[in-house]
């Protein structure tokens, strides 16, 4: 039997976002949501959102981006198992960014989707490289969001303490206090009401007033063996999978996951890569400023014209 973990029906996060669970393979679930209509005349996006996120995180983005695009264009939003309303995986050694490539192309054939553009945030974007290895076919184009080759240890080290201090505080007070402090270091002048909606994204208070993920806890505690210091295993022959189709590069300006020079380098190996950076945000981006979702969503149609055809 999956796993299963409690998330309230009427957390603020998942408002507007329904969604249609997918059996796959071991007997768990991703849960999906689609925006706009499916068509074989249009390239839908897949989100993929980070190592122990949900689907929240591209709320703001489907809106922005279907506008952007001028109409219906699909949006698939995608909670990985053990992530948001997905099953959690039945062993903590099941989780792995190639059993989450897997779950993605399975859901992609469930839908009905063929080749699509990947937009990958952070884990996702490893999950995209996975993806592109195993099935090339699948991706039309790729958007790698404070993603890359290889992973600063840093940013693994510092996700793993604040949850851990989060999780260890009592009365909502503090618990929202506590976010606050996190989070404003990664979003500078950002209003307190914005803070308090984006705590809402991987944890919710409960009637203790303790603070409760919205993910499995085995993901946090698979990373206990991570050093500050680490240097992890660089994966470039994943990033070069990529090549299967356009890609476009994203990178935050205060990101603790993927380090400047990594950056560069990626660019520097894909110069026809569109490269940005989003100023004054770092991981997750919020993904809710016009130039870069607009950047995207250029990407998007230019990558579904070229495949498709100009009636797309």
């Amino acid at each position: 039997m999956a796993r299963k973990r409690f998330v309230p029906a009427d957390h603020p996060a998942f408002s507007g976002l329904p969604v249609t669970k997918v059996a796959l393979a071991a007997g768990v679930s991703a849960a999906v949501h689609v925006a706009g209509t499916l068509s074989s005349r249009r390239l839908p996006v897949v989100c993929i959102p980070g190592y122990q996120r949900n689907m929240s995180d591209f709320t703001d983005f489907a809106g922005y981006f279907r506008r952007a695009s001028g109409g219906e264009w699909p949006v698939v939003l995608l909670d990985l198992p053990g992530r948001g309303r997905a099953d959690d995986r039945k062993k903590a050694e099941d989780y792995s960014s190639i059993a989450d490539a897997r779950d993605v192309a399975s859901v992609m054939a469930a839908l009905g989707i063929g080749p699509a553009v990947i937009l990958g945030q952070g884990h996702g974007g490893q999950v995209a490289m996975a993806l592109a290895a195993a099935h090339p076919l699948l991706v039309a184009g790729t958007v790698l969001l404070d993603s890359g080759p290889v992973t600063d240890s840093r940013g693994i080290v510092r996700l793993r303490n604040n949850v851990e201090h989060i999780e260890a505080l009592r009365g909502a007070r503090l618990v929202t206090a506590g976010f606050k402090r996190m989070l404003g270091g990664d979003y500078p002048g950002l209003p307190e009401a914005r803070l308090d909606s984006l705590m809402g994204r991987t944890h919710y208070i409960d009637t203790r007033g303790r603070a409760r993920p919205l993910y499995d806890k085995r993901l946090i505690e698979a990373l206990a063996s991570i050093n500050f210091d680490d240097v992890l295993a660089a994966q470039w022959p994943l990033f070069d999978a990529l090549t299967c189709g356009p890609l476009m590069l994203l990178r935050t300006q205060l990101t603790d996951q993927l380090r400047r020079e990594t950056f560069e380098e990626m660019t520097r190996r894909c110069p026809d890569a569109v490269a940005l950076t989003i100023a004054g945000q770092g991981s997750p981006a919020l993904f809710d400023q016009r130039e870069e979702i607009e950047a995207v969503a250029e990407f998007v149609i230019r990558t579904s014209n070229q495949l498709l055809g100009k009636a797309a």
